[in-house]
């Protein structure tokens, strides 16, 4: 008799689904017998809310964790140090000339670029978990901020000055990446793909180049803010109009490239000289800097600064003059919050691919939360000292670790040369040309254009996506930089939704393979002899079971032979995962398959031609007798691993057509790879995993398989030495029950020592006798199902080998 709690329960949470037999746990001891039984443990909510919980021993590592220097510093040495101060030292004078020349491109005072690299080289060595990584300003991080600067003062003319814009928005940024490096949500960066970025990288090199050929030619009236392709034009209608300044920035571009390719040229021929040659190199724009500023010095030493001969920086306050609080007027901020996620972006990216390549390239580590902390603190701290927004930067960088640095501790070393900088040379920087600033950006950033070599691997890795990198690159030329961000993210990503909701996956066929290995032994002509070869293909007969597509769509050589496991009996791999958006796509590709491979099982029929649906056109009046009827359906679960509730229905669904299609019979559906226990549990509760107890063909037909592996008695596994595959944690060897061996393998992973005695091992299932439907692997859940549909034949047929 139901209880009233019984009824209370079913009326408010609707009745129990799970009908799974009764006896399951006797049929499988009485297989089994004397291995052990497992049953699946079901995760729970509160499980779950315990793995998320923050515990003494995590807390304590995360606040290690956000001073990485805390854990070297320590350790400290002479040889370090020395290290350090020259990669240091070399690092100050190669930012000094790139941080005036960028800041420029900010619309600011090319002091304010010291301010900013000064803030990124005192800070980032207490935060970075990279040694080679200079952060302060850099082109496209300038550019955006000129473009910002221009968009409050097109909002509000002449209501706020450039540099207190370039503060506000350094400040802003800065909060927001504090905000995601603390609370480690660096894995979002991952949503943004490379081509993207790509595209906004070559977009922006050629945008920032059209903004300063007018200056480095010495043209006026050049509206620099519009469109890059208007600058263009409007530059080449104004070549009549060029002055003095133009022998300054052409003769400089061509010095900068003529140096940089004699030092490659000699690093070729001398490569005992590399490392100095490249040196050489890298201070190539220092070089320049001085060159033309002491020519500057010679030509207007006796004119006004306000009038020279040809543009200069002119004067620059000493020290850090302009350091204060940033404005933070509620309305400035209105009018920077709108393109403060393309910067923000823009900054995190730019910042994390160099760290990651650096790491790469030097064979360490880099943790991206961390680094956005370090770069949040930077830009945070920035603008109280004068500065704007900075990230790392690619050259800089370059040059510090061919420098030879040791440590993060190398930008204090590179934090004094500015500081020097600002205090004793602001005198002679006033003399430096701005058409030599201008040249030496072009020559910084034409090398981060993307070159034809790139665009072809593009196109052989995914000509989808080199689309999109063309169609990024115009909308920054032709609209603007924010645009081309914005929609080639917005592509990348419909494209993968795409792929995710539209990709079908794979009905399987077998084979029988087996593998075929040489024995290098060779004749004098470089021939494998004939004995050697019959050798080898006679002394490789291990055969085992391949699946491969029915299409014949993959990799696989299509003259292959695949056959069905048995008739009636469907093999279906999802290849694309499944979820919600692509469930139906899959349960419509599966329905058609079964009616197109299958039959019945027995007609519908109704008393009257109305009473069948619109949409159903009745039998096929010339149905081939020769196809099977459908007995069971093998899903492979190995590329899926969470499941949500859409998916699921999508499954139950699938189920009671099937079951329509196969009335009075009922069709049974396995499961291969299923190790999500929260899917285990999701496909439970639903009804899958077992016979059902409600369907007697289904228990009649039913027989029971169960996947066992060996362990050990809990004494002898607590004395004896771990073993070396126990160490690297190597899985349990799957074997069949049906076909239990009296010893173990020695792959196994608990491996029976040789003093050990054979009476002490024991056997027991791999995964939750309860659910046996949820099989270990596809070859195990094909035979279930094929020796349940054989069953249900009743007529003897070919049995599979085990495994």
């Amino acid at each position: 008799m139901v209880s009233k709690a019984s009824k209370i329960r079913d009326f408010v949470l609707g009745p129990k689904t799970d009908d799974h037999p009764s006896d399951l746990h006797t049929r499988a001891q009485e297989v089994l017998e004397p291995a052990d039984i497992f049953l699946d443990q079901e995760p729970t909510v509160g499980e779950w809310i315990k793995e998320l919980a923050p515990t003494r021993d995590g807390s304590i590592h995360y606040l290690q964790s956000l001073f990485p220097s805390a854990s070297w510093i320590w350790r400290y040495c002479l040889r370090w140090l020395l290290g350090d101060v020259i990669a240091g030292l070399t690092i100050g004078m190669v930012v000094i000339p790139q941080a005036m020349a960028y800041a420029v491109l900010a619309q600011l005072d090319p002091a304010y670029g010291l301010y900013t690299s000064f803030t990124g080289a005192v800070l980032y060595w207490i935060f970075g978990t990279s040694k080679d990584i200079v952060i302060g300003t850099t082109a496209v991080g300038s550019l955006l901020v000129g473009q910002v600067v221009t968009h409050v003062q097109e909002a509000a003319p002449n209501k706020y000055e450039n540099q207190e814009i370039a503060r506000a928005l350094s400040l802003l940024s800065g909060a927001i990446m504090l905000f995601l490096g603390l609370l480690r949500l660096g894995w979002i960066i991952e949503f943004i793909p490379y081509i993207p970025i790509s595209a906004f990288v070559t977009a922006a090199s050629i945008t920032i180049m059209s903004t300063q050929v007018p200056t480095a030619l010495g043209i006026k009236g050049i509206n620099t803010r519009e469109a890059p392709y208007k600058v263009i034009i409007n530059t080449l209608k104004g070549l009549p109009n060029a002055r003095l300044d133009a022998a300054i920035g052409v003769t400089s571009i061509v010095l900068l490239f003529a140096i940089r390719d004699f030092c490659t040229m000699m690093e070729k021929r001398q490569p005992a000289r590399k490392r100095q040659w490249s040196f050489i190199s890298s201070l190539r724009l220092t070089f320049t800097m001085i060159l033309y500023t002491l020519i500057s010095y010679l030509v207007n030493r006796t004119e006004d600064l306000n009038n020279p001969k040809f543009k200069v920086v002119g004067h620059i306050e000493a020290g850090f003059k302009q350091a204060s609080v940033p404005n933070l007027d509620p309305d400035l901020l209105v009018l920077i919050l709108s393109e403060l996620p393309a910067i923000v972006i823009i900054l995190v990216i730019e910042h994390i691919a160099i760290a990651k390549a650096m790491g790469r390239m030097f064979n360490y580590t880099i943790i991206p939360s961390q680094e956005i902390v370090a770069l949040g603190a930077a830009n945070l701290f920035s603008p109280f000292v004068g500065g704007y927004v900075c990230t790392g930067s690619f050259g800089a960088s370059a040059v510090l670790s061919k420098a030879g640095v040791r440590t993060p501790l190398a930008g204090l070393f590179s934090a004094g040369i500015l500081v020097l900088a600002l205090y004793v040379l602001t005198s002679v920087f006033a003399y430096i040309p701005n058409a030599a600033l201008a040249g030496l950006i072009i020559h910084a950033v034409c090398n981060l254009i993307a070159p034809p070599k790139n665009l072809y691997k593009y196109w052989k890795l995914s000509p989808f996506e080199l689309i999109i990198w063309v169609i990024c690159v115009l909308l920054a030329i032709f609209e603007s930089l924010e645009t081309s961000i914005y929609v080639g993210i917005a592509l990348s990503f419909v494209m993968l939704l795409i792929r995710l909701s539209r990709t079908k996956g794979e009905f399987l066929g077998r084979t029988t393979a087996q593998e075929v290995v040489g024995n290098n032994n060779n004749t004098a002509s470089g021939q494998e002899s004939s004995d050697n070869k019959d050798s080898c293909l006679s002394g490789s007969n291990e055969e085992r079971e391949l699946y491969l597509p029915l299409s014949r769509n993959d990799a696989s050589n299509s003259n292959i032979k695949l056959e069905t496991p048995y008739p009636g009996v469907i093999i279906y791999r999802f290849i694309e995962g499944f979820n919600y958006t692509n469930q139906a796509l899959h349960i419509r590709h599966i329905l058609e398959y079964v009616e197109a491979t299958t039959q019945r099982t027995s007609e519908e029929h109704f008393e009257k031609k109305s009473d069948r649906l619109w949409n159903d056109p009745g039998p096929k009046t010339q149905k081939s007798a020769d196809l099977p009827f459908l007995h069971a359906v093998v899903l492979d679960f190995s590329s899926v691993n969470n499941l949500d509730v859409t998916s699921v229905q999508g499954l139950v669904d699938l189920r009671a057509s099937l079951d329509r299609y196969c009335s009075p019979d009922s069709v049974e559906l396995h499961f291969a790879n299923v190790h999500n226990r929260w899917t285990r549990r999701a496909l439970t509760a639903s009804g899958f995993g077992y016979p059902s107890s409600q369907k007697s063909d289904a228990i009649a037909c039913w027989q029971p398989a169960y996947t066992i592996a060996a362990v050990l008695d809990p004494e002898l596994n607590e004395n004896r030495p771990k073993t070396d595959l126990e160490a690297n944690e190597t899985s349990h060897t799957d074997t069949e029950a049906e076909t239990i061996a009296p010893t173990v393998a020695s792959t196994n992973y608990n491996t029976i020592t040789p003093n050990q005695p054979q009476e002490k091992q024991k056997m027991a299932a791999v995964h939750g006798v309860d659910r046996p439907f949820f099989h270990a692997d596809l070859h195990t859940a094909v035979k279930a199902a094929v020796r349940d549909a054989m069953n249900r034949d009743a007529r003897p047929g070919p049995v599979m080998e085990s495994d």
